[in-house]
C-alpha cells in the first residue's frame, strides 16, 4: 500500500508540474492560431471558411504521411528502405514515435504480425547484449584484481568507467551529432536521446525527417545501431537503479 500510495503520488506529483509549466504555452499557441486563422480569413475574402478547413486537415494528414509541399512539388522519403528500417526498429523496441505509421490494411496486419515476433526477439537479443556487456566488465574488473591485487575497489571501479563510457557514447556525444544533421540545440538532442533510448517516444523530436536537409545514407543506420546498444547498456543502468529501490 505505501509502495502504491507513493507510485500515484510521484504520477500526481509529474502531472501537477507538467501542468504548470506547459498549460500556459498550450493556451497561447491555441490563442496565436485562432488569430492568424481569423487574419488570414479576413485579408483574403476569396477564402471560404470551410475549403480553409479541409485544406488545413489535408496538410497535416500529408505531414503525417510524410509528404511535404516543396514549391510545385511534394518530398517523399519516409517509406524509402532507410525510412522503413528506422520505423522497424522503432516498432519492435516499441519506441513507437508516432510520426508515422502504415495507412493500409495490409500494412498495419503486416506491422502485427512483424511486432508480435520482433518484441521477444527485440529483448532477447538486449538481454544478451546487456549480458555480454557486463561479463565485460566483469572480466575487466577480476584482471585489475589479478594485476593489481585490488578487492573491492576493482569491482567499484569498472562499474563507474562503465557508467562514463555509457553516458559519453549513449547520451553525452549524439547530441553533438544530431545538432550536425538536425539543427537541434544540445539541449534537444539530449532531449531525444533520452527519451528514444527509454523507450518513452513521444514523436515531438524524430531523426531524418525535416526535408530541407539533406542526410548521408549511413545516418539512419548509425541511430539504429546506437538504439540497440544504448538501451542495452540504459536497460542494465535501471536494473541497478531497480535494486536500489527494492
Amino acid at each position: 500500500l505505501v509502495l502504491l500510495a507513493a507510485y500515484v503520488g510521484y504520477l500526481g506529483l509529474g502531472a501537477v508540474v507538467l501542468q504548470a509549466l506547459e498549460r500556459p504555452a498550450e493556451v497561447q499557441a491555441a490563442q496565436n492560431l485562432l488569430r492568424e486563422h481569423w487574419e488570414l480569413l479576413a485579408n483574403h475574402t476569396c477564402l471560404q471558411g470551410p475549403a480553409l478547413q479541409r485544406l488545413i486537415e489535408g496538410i497535416i494528414q500529408a505531414y503525417k504521411s510524410g509528404i511535404t509541399l516543396q514549391g510545385n512539388t511534394t518530398s517523399l522519403g519516409r517509406w524509402d528502405y532507410s525510412g522503413s528500417f528506422f520505423f522497424s526498429i522503432s516498432a519492435i523496441t516499441t519506441i513507437g514515435y508516432g510520426n508515422l505509421s502504415p495507412s493500409t490494411a495490409v500494412g498495419r496486419i503486416f506491422c502485427i504480425v512483424f511486432a508480435l515476433f520482433g518484441i521477444p526477439l527485440n529483448l532477447v537479443v538486449l538481454n544478451e547484449i546487456g549480458h555480454l556487456m557486463l561479463l565485460g566488465v566483469q572480466h575487466c574488473a577480476c584482471r585489475l584484481e589479478e594485476v593489481f591485487h585490488w578487492q573491492n575497489k576493482a569491482s567499484f571501479l569498472m562499474k563507474t568507467c562503465a557508467l562514463v563510457t555509457g553516458l559519453l557514447l549513449f547520451l553525452l556525444l549524439p547530441p553533438l551529432l544530431f545538432s550536425d544533421k538536425e539543427g537541434w540545440s544540445y539541449e534537444e538532442g539530449f532531449y531525444y536521446s533520452f527519451i528514444t533510448l527509454n523507450t518513452i517516444g513521444f514523436g515531438d523530436y524524430v531523426i531524418g525527417m525535416n526535408p530541407d536537409r539533406t542526410y548521408p545514407s549511413w545516418y539512419k543506420n548509425v541511430v539504429s545501431l546506437w538504439i540497440l546498444f544504448g538501451m542495452a547498456w540504459l536497460a542494465l543502468v535501471i536494473k541497478f537503479c531497480i535494486n536500489i529501490l527494492e
